[in-house]
């Protein structure tokens, strides 16, 4: 059980019993919450997993249901200005009827068959889950009169299922180890719809879609010890999509297909004194959102080209890893990511859509000090260059790319019945727009945590959250929204979703 300020409970229960030759995992969870906010967050959260399982994680299957329900209000982000001008505080909203439920029942089965050399692996699922989820980003800037509130809604069905077998060999000597699978899903949302709403309340439909996607992918991996110092590990993999759209606006309804082959290589040379370096290069992808490819019409009438299903990338990576000094798990790596489309946040419509092609490039350093059985540290560090790589006057910067990223942390165990942990994350600035004129700030968040064993079974633990209580944002955006008494057009201005100020929770664990 979990108990922290502003209507934070949180109670989990979970056991496994034997049944029969197998075993029976139960385990239930609820959550409430308010929030620091004006207008309380409201969380009611309620999750449950049953599993039944026979056999070894190696040998042997399962069959798991789980199911998942939520509803909140939402904590958006808001205008910088109607903060500054003393409008609404921090933790305001200007839309107080925003928010949400949804809910997510899985039934699943898992099964793993090994022989002396084999391992053949199948899962197979099914899904069922639905979302309504009420915004209001722009207030007045579309309806002056009711308001720009909408409501994505969808009810979606999923079944898929995977399929590998795994085996080793020699060939001329070399040790060998293959991998062949298959991967189908099928996707039917009946509907998916965007409605202009108040007060949660559907006025009108902007647009309402019922979509089929299919797809099937296959793939093969090999690696090969090719000398005590040198592996490889190559792959393939094709993927095929298939879209069907029915929709409310004319001319968007259709089929689109597409497939795509991504080639994957890596080469890991070493050890040498603990330490191997790693060279690895590949083709994937990202799908786009199946209503974009056969649409030819907007909402508001206008003309529009359909966007390619799946968009490829092309990453590289080099680098090393080491455990040389005694204690110590480090690794260095350089990469670099090309896509052929980004996908872009746009404010007023609550979506993505597709935007040029960019170039990501950057360093990572993780590390993972063992200093004394008791005392531990993590420190990782993160630097990056995003742009677009096609020129445009609006500037090359990719909105919401960060720069740089580091944490740092340290765990203290096995002091008597005390134990502690503390983490620093450092978020830096990113550019809110392409052309790089408008940035938000960094973020910089501390956590704690102590824990006290009571006994054998039982355990007290105190969390703080935002240590130091700094008033920053977890998101930033920079786009056109409306006040009541604004000009039609709107004002562009920040919107941002402060951090919740310090908070603690206090956590007791009884394991029977």
């Amino acid at each position: 059980m979990s108990f922290g300020q502003h209507g934070y409970v949180r109670g989990v229960v979970a056991d496994s019993v034997a049944a029969g030759p197998g075993t029976l995992l139960v385990g239930l969870e609820v959550h409430r919450n308010n929030g620091p906010w004006d207008v309380p967050e409201r969380v009611r959260k309620y999750s449950g997993v049953l599993r039944y399982s026979q056999g070894t994680p190696d040998d042997g299957f399962s069959v798991t249901g789980m199911a998942y329900k939520n509803s909140w209000n939402a904590t958006d982000q808001v205008p910088l200005r109607a903060v500054e001008s003393g409008q609404i505080g921090r933790f305001g909203s200007l839309a107080p009827s925003d928010g949400g439920d949804t809910s997510r029942y899985s039934l699943s089965y898992a099964m793993r068959k090994r022989t002396e050399n084999r391992l053949f692996e199948l899962d197979a699922y099914v899904i069922r889950s639905q979302l309504e989820l009420n915004s209001d980003f722009t207030y007045f800037l579309a309806d002056p009169e009711q308001g720009d509130q909408f409501q994505q809604s969808e009810r979606r069905t999923v079944a898929g299922v995977n399929a590998s077998e795994s085996w080793t060999m020699e060939l001329f000597g070399l040790p060998l180890r293959n991998k062949l699978g298959v991967q189908a899903r099928y996707d039917r949302l009946s509907p998916v719809g965007l409605y202009n709403t108040v007060e949660r309340v559907r006025q009108s439909t902007v647009r309402e879609d019922r979509v089929r996607e299919s797809s099937i992918g296959l793939y093969g991996e090999n690696t090969v010890h090719w000398l005590p110092w040198l592996r490889s590990v190559a792959g393939v993999r094709y993927d095929a999509y298939r879209f069907k759209v029915d929709s409310s606006i004319d001319g968007n309804s259709g089929s689109a297909n597409d497939h795509v082959v991504s080639p994957k290589l890596s080469l890991i040379l070493g050890p040498w004194s603990k330490t191997e370096f790693f060279i690895n290069y590949g083709k994937g992808f990202h799908s786009n959102d199946a209503r974009g490819t056969t649409q030819t019409r907007l909402p508001d009438g206008t003309s529009s080209t359909p966007v390619t299903p799946l968009v490829p990338t092309r990453g590289m990576e080099l680098g090393a890893r080491t455990e040389w000094l005694p204690g110590l798990q480090s690794s260095l790596a350089l990469w670099r990511l090309d896509i052929a489309s980004e996908l872009l946040f746009v404010g007023d419509a609550g979506e993505t859509e597709a935007s040029r092609a960019s170039r990501r490039h950057g360093i990572e350093w993780n590390n993972h000090y063992i200093a004394a059985p008791w005392l531990l540290f993590d420190l990782d560090l993160a630097a990056s260059r995003s742009r677009y790589t096609e020129n445009d006057p609006a500037g090359n910067f990719i909105p919401g790319s960060i720069d740089k990223v580091t944490s740092f942390g340290v765990t203290v165990t096995d002091q008597g019945p005390w134990s502690g942990a503390f983490q620093l994350r450092y978020f830096g600035p990113r550019p809110l727009i392409e052309d790089n004129s408008v940035r938000s700030a960094s973020t910089t968040l501390a956590y704690a945590r102590v824990a006290y064993q009571i006994n054998r079974k039982t355990r007290l633990s105190l969390d703080v959250f935002n240590l130091f209580d700094k008033r920053a944002s977890d998101i930033d955006y920079h786009y056109a929204s409306r006040l009541p008494g604004e000009a039609a057009e709107g004002v562009n201005d920040r919107h941002f979703h402060p951090v919740e100020p310090r908070s603690v929770r206090l956590t007791l664990a009884y394991a029977l």
